[in-house]
């Protein structure tokens, strides 16, 4: 089967109507450790005449070896972007939805320090549901899109940029919980975390509020 490979059709499309196009994706979701993570990228009419960067896709269809390379290209690529964090406790507190909200606005606070405000543009989501505005300061014009991530390609940078960023950061968390084995499975169900989970409990870096228990194992 062929690999979708993202195009700047809908980005284009907009910016006849307005002068920049955001777009964010969430990683971490459904892990069971670690913070979520939200990328945020912005391009314009100039950058969407460019050629997109050769093996940009959707953050889960490009090999773990060359995610750091695409995410280098896709960041030199659009305009700006950033990465904002919602942590494990703040998921606790506020649940999973609000918590990449909060992701979103901080990744796109991000930009706005870059010089990109997204109240002058349009933000694309991947996903069915706007979990931006319930969380924003003042409204956004989100539009969700249903596999933005794989067909729009500012969406795909924002997610490889994303997910390139989160891993690093689990790597990092590693070193100070290595029975989990976050090196490898970045805080999702693997078999060797649900094993040490049952063997020395959670730390304070799982999501304490969810079912761990019940979690099904991914790989």
């Amino acid at each position: 089967m062929a690999v979708a490979v993202p195009t700047l059709s809908l980005e284009r499309r907009l910016l006849r109507e307005t002068p920049l196009v955001f777009a964010c994706d969430e990683v971490g979701r459904g892990a069971l450790a670690g913070p979520v993570a939200v990328g945020a990228s912005v391009v314009d009419a100039a950058s969407a005449r460019r050629r997109v960067p050769v093996g940009l896709r959707d953050s889960k269809l490009v090999p773990e070896a060359r995610r750091a390379d695409v995410a280098t290209r896709a960041a030199g690529w659009v305009l700006a972007s950033a990465v904002g964090w919602a942590s494990s406790a703040e998921i606790d507190e506020i649940g999973i939805i609000r918590a990449l909200g909060l992701a979103a606005v901080r990744a796109l606070a991000g930009l706005e320090e870059q010089g990109f405000a997204p109240a002058e543009g349009i933000v694309l989501l991947d996903g069915n549901h706007d979990y931006i505005n319930p969380v924003a300061a003042s409204r956004l014009t989100v539009r969700p899109v249903i596999k933005a991530d794989r067909d729009c390609a500012s969406a795909s940078a924002a997610s490889v940029i994303a997910k390139v960023a989160r891993d690093a950061h689990m790597v990092t968390l590693h070193d100070d919980h290595p029975a989990y084995d976050w090196h490898s499975n970045k805080g999702y169900a693997s078999a060797a975390h649900r094993a040490a989970i049952r063997d020395i409990g959670l730390s304070s870096h799982h999501r304490q509020s969810w079912a761990i228990a019940d979690a099904p194992t991914l790989f």
